[in-house]
């Protein structure tokens, strides 16, 4: 019960404040880089009826201002989240265009195969690890290889996801990744820990989102609980 209660204090603080590693910024100081209040009182009243959980969109939006403020993304608008505390039968990966307050996309996405079975619950930033990594990414160039038309990803989270280009995790299409194989399978299959999408969506995603959009994937795990809180605990 007293772990409830933390988790739910924990989503409390990140639905008013934007985490920045182990430091908090509130809404005031984000005022030079932030959409405009009334836009980000939207998706705070709507996103957990959209499906994205509270921190999920917290953390993601963090990670949006601080490639923003840098000056790294070419669509200040659009932001990708993959929610891994979901199953992969259900549509985790959501694209957001936060100014116009819309959701452009809801899809499959898959998971590493060493990540899980159904549920992703194992993460890496090794090379072949065949895992799944987490945290902020920045889209990248295209190219065409092996998996077609295919887009590269940037980890900008040192230690939790930036050796992304290293492990050549990329965002592809794959024939294992749509509702027939769910229907046959229970579930989407895995790949070697690319975020792979359905065939017949990756070039719409791709041309959508590619050369410097923001892009988030997220798990629980991500959600800071710091030491000293875990030993308050019986």
């Amino acid at each position: 019960m007293n772990r409830l209660i933390l988790f739910i204090l924990l989503i409390l603080i990140t639905g008013g404040m934007y985490l920045h590693g182990m430091q908090l910024y509130t809404d005031a100081e984000q005022e030079n880089v932030s959409v405009h209040d009334s836009t980000y009182n939207f998706w705070l009243e709507n996103i957990d009826s959209i499906g994205i959980p509270s921190p999920a969109f917290n953390l993601a939006l963090n990670g949006f201002y601080e490639l923003k403020m840098k000056n790294l993304l070419n669509n200040d608008s659009l932001l990708t989240i993959i929610d891994f505390s979901k199953s992969s039968e259900s549509r985790r990966l959501f694209i957001l265009d936060l100014k116009n307050e819309r959701i452009v996309k809801n899809t499959l996405v898959a998971h590493g195969m060493n990540s899980g079975v159904e549920l992703a619950q194992s993460f890496s930033n090794k090379r072949l690890s065949y895992k799944s990594s987490l945290g902020l990414f920045i889209t990248k160039e295209t190219y065409s290889g092996k998996h077609g038309y295919s887009l590269r990803i940037d980890g900008m989270s040192v230690g939790l996801n930036d050796n992304a280009r290293k492990r050549a995790i990329v965002i592809h299409g794959a024939d294992y990744v749509s509702e027939s194989f769910i229907q046959k399978n229970g579930r989407i299959g895995r790949s070697f820990g690319c975020p792979a999408l359905p065939i017949n969506q990756t070039k719409e995603i791709i041309e959508l989102i590619k050369n410097g959009t923001c892009l988030y994937i997220y798990h629980p795990i991500l959600i800071p609980i710091s030491q000293a809180d875990l030993e308050k605990l019986p």
